[in-house]
């Protein structure tokens, strides 16, 4: 059978075709017009409308609920921060960065609730997160992690020796493995599609096929009319530097997929994975995966990282090197893998602010909001930023909008060709590291270390 390339993503193409929502019929007003609607965009538009629902709420989408990142993703609902956490320590205060991680740990059940109270099956399974190291270096970044996430608030956090991580997945080469209760694996287009049915039925307007081009106090404009409301408020992550005047703001980081067929119980059998916890791993060119729940293995990369001049690709449509590269990844973690068909290759992109730290913020005086810049670490972190806009939009102060990437803006990415000779470099300069970690280099290689620095990377 021959691999799917691209039609947005493996995800999508498990569930019906939906009958397209309406585009915008002409202009509108409304009490609060949110442009973009994955996960940001309509966990902002439940939350609202479950705190006051006379609010008079339409959304905006240039494709579908959620064509972006929301339904591209790897399905990891984990409290990863996205956002550095020692930087912004310096900036807010270390006491306001242990309680955002560990009210991320938090939304990771917030999500979990919402979704069983709301009934939108999103193959949720919370199974944590298994982490693992498969060389010394990364050994000796891992124990250092581990005790860098103790110290931000994830006390819960376990290490695990070579055999203890082999009893739950048996990956090649182990030489040490960390699990994270605060994880759960899900079906990113289920949640998507899921949520925005949910705040349809609650009064929500959303419109799909609305391209916003423009937004400005008061208004949003589109090739179909101009959306005026009091509250603007801007959810369109790695699609960002599409819009006017935000080219530089956060940068369109590109990461890819593959889903292999489902697998056999006697090639299941040889990897374990029966706790069906997210599996990543500690290279500087990491994966990330997950078992599904019809048992394939859903695995991720950087492969491509940028495209020149911010470009974004076509509906998740990826060259055959990236599937091989994928694979060779998968093979060379999993060997009980090799020879199983790639049912699936996808590509998509999220927001990476300069200083890799999403924020979000809501101006009372003109009234335009956003969040955003998740650098990957979005799915969670979603929920949390839709429940802080929710906050700040009905001025209430809360502890919530206390926390750290409140208010928090990061500085523009630098021009081209400055940023694709940046972030290519920092991704060749990588995969020689770990390269050079893989023949048994004890600690990280230099090149890592002078990569992470120039590109501030935490």
């Amino acid at each position: 059978m021959a691999t799917i390339n691209g039609s947005v993503s493996h995800w999508f193409t498990q569930l019906p075709q939906p009958q397209p929502r309406p585009a915008l019929p002409g202009d509108r007003d409304a009490d609060v017009c949110i442009v973009g609607a994955g996960y940001t965009g309509l966990w902002t538009a439940y939350y609202l409308k479950q705190a006051d629902p006379s609010l008079r709420i339409t959304v905006l989408e240039s494709r579908f609920a959620g064509f972006g990142a929301s339904g591209r993703n790897g399905g990891w609902l984990g409290g990863l921060a996205p956002g550095h956490r020692g930087l912004l320590a310096k900036q807010y205060g270390r006491s306001s960065v242990i309680a955002w991680q560990q009210t991320l740990n938090k939304a990771v059940d917030e999500v979990i609730e919402v979704a069983a109270r709301e009934n939108i099956d999103a193959d949720i399974f919370k199974g944590g997160n298994l982490e693992v190291a498969r060389n010394p270096a990364q050994a000796r970044r891992l124990r250092a992690e581990v005790d860098e996430d103790r110290e931000w608030g994830t006390e819960d956090i376990e290490l695990l020796s070579a055999a203890e991580a082999a009893d739950r997945i048996r990956v090649d080469k182990l030489v040490l493995g960390a699990f994270n209760p605060h994880c759960a694996r899900i079906q990113p287009a289920k949640l998507a599609r899921g949520l925005a049915d949910v705040v349809e039925r609650l009064g929500v307007t959303i419109y799909e096929q609305t391209p916003v081009t423009t937004i400005s106090p008061g208004s949003a404009q589109t090739p179909m009319g101009v959306v005026r409301a009091p509250i603007i408020l801007r959810a369109t992550e790695g699609f960002t530097a599409r819009m006017a005047g935000l080219r530089r703001r956060w940068l369109p980081m590109n990461s890819a997929m593959i889903a292999t067929e489902p697998m056999s119980e006697d090639i299941w059998a040889r990897i374990g994975w029966e706790g069906r916890e997210t599996l990543g791993d500690l290279a500087h060119g990491f994966f990330y995966a997950q078992r599904t729940a019809d048992n394939r293995i859903a695995i991720g990369g950087r492969a491509v990282p940028y495209r020149y001049a911010s470009r974004i690709d076509n509906d998740g449509a990826v060259g055959q090197g990236t599937i091989d590269y994928l694979t060779g990844v998968l093979n060379s973690a999993l060997p009980q893998t090799r020879g199983v068909p790639i049912a699936h290759g996808w590509c998509g992109v999220l927001g990476v602010p300069r200083d890799w730290s999403a924020g979000v913020s809501l101006d009372p005086v003109t009234g335009l909001g956003e969040a955003g810049g998740y650098v990957g670490h979005g799915v969670t972190a979603t929920n949390l930023a839709g429940r802080t806009l929710t906050d700040l939009v009905l001025r209430r102060s809360t502890p919530l909008t206390a926390l750290p990437w409140v208010g928090h803006r990061s500085k523009t990415w630098e021009p081209e060709p400055l940023r694709w000779l940046g972030v290519r470099g920092m991704y060749t300069a990588y995969k020689v590291a770990d390269r050079h970690e893989e023949g048994g280099r004890a600690s990280t290689s230099p090149i890592a270390v002078v990569a992470d620095a120039i590109a501030r990377r935490p």
